[in-house]
């Protein structure tokens, strides 16, 4: 068994957890996730919670669902269409309350809501599917919204390292080719639009950043590379207050 399954199994059971929920979108954080689950001999629930999705990222989805279905005895799958929802939502708000971002968060926290939802009723957790780009590179994720879980087993590993892991689970390749993308937008706007570069380019600067304890922008003597750089640490500045613990008020004494 894989080093990551045996690890979420050995928590499941430590803390009594009978089932773990996991949030298919199409994408290969998602189907390693889920496939990582499965193999645990826990019992799995994969979600599909489509709102106004992506017609190719939803066939993704319901095409990876029904190969883990139809080979493994341990998975429930559920397919829950939130469209109606998140217009009910979005319809008590102004114009002046929304905005395009906002409202594409809303879409992550009302998913982020049915999967615990899901897993209060099943004795189960909510399984994360971030990668240590994502969750603490960057912060491309949204706060209380796919960022809302209980344990996070990829994590660690960086996008590129998550790719590989696909391929060696038997992943189709049409999930592990696909663009990423999050599949917050109407427009479909891919990660490599929003995030200004690709992954591969923005692990480097990662690593750079952490190899030499970078805790701003600082220039190097490539040029090439510093778009890169300054790309990441425009993403990582803004979005550090999702990376760091809550701050807390202490009154000194």
């Amino acid at each position: 068994m894989n080093k990551i399954s045996q690890w979420i199994k050995t928590y499941s059971e430590e803390n009594k957890i009978k089932t773990l929920v996991v949030g298919v979108s199409g994408g290969v954080d998602s189907a390693v996730i889920s496939t990582l689950c499965v193999l645990t001999g826990l019992d799995v629930l994969v979600v599909n919670m489509p709102i106004y999705q992506n017609k190719t990222l939803d066939s993704l989805s319901d095409q990876h669902i029904s190969w883990l279905v139809q080979n493994y005895k341990n998975v429930q799958s559920k397919k829950i269409d939130l469209t109606s929802c998140f217009d009910s939502f979005s319809g008590v708000f102004t114009e002046k309350d929304k905005d395009e971002l906002s409202l594409a968060n809303s879409r992550a926290r009302l998913r982020m809501t049915t999967l615990y939802q899901l897993a209060a009723t099943n004795s189960g957790i909510v399984v994360g599917t971030g990668n240590k780009v994502e969750d603490f590179g960057v912060g491309f994720f949204t706060k209380y919204g796919d960022g809302g879980v209980d344990i996070s087993p990829i994590a660690n590993l960086m996008k590129t390292e998550v790719w590989e892991l696909a391929k060696s689970l038997g992943i189709s390749d049409e999930i592990i080719e696909a663009a990423p993308t999050d599949g917050l937008w109407n427009d479909g706007r891919t990660d490599e639009d929003q995030l200004g570069a690709p992954y591969s380019e923005i692990e480097k600067a990662m690593i750079y950043s952490e190899e030499n304890s970078l805790t701003e922008y600082t220039p190097t003597t490539d040029e090439k590379f510093n778009t890169t750089l300054k790309t990441y640490w425009y993403h990582r500045s803004k979005n550090l207050h999702k990376m760091i613990p809550i701050p807390v008020y202490y009154e000194e004494k």
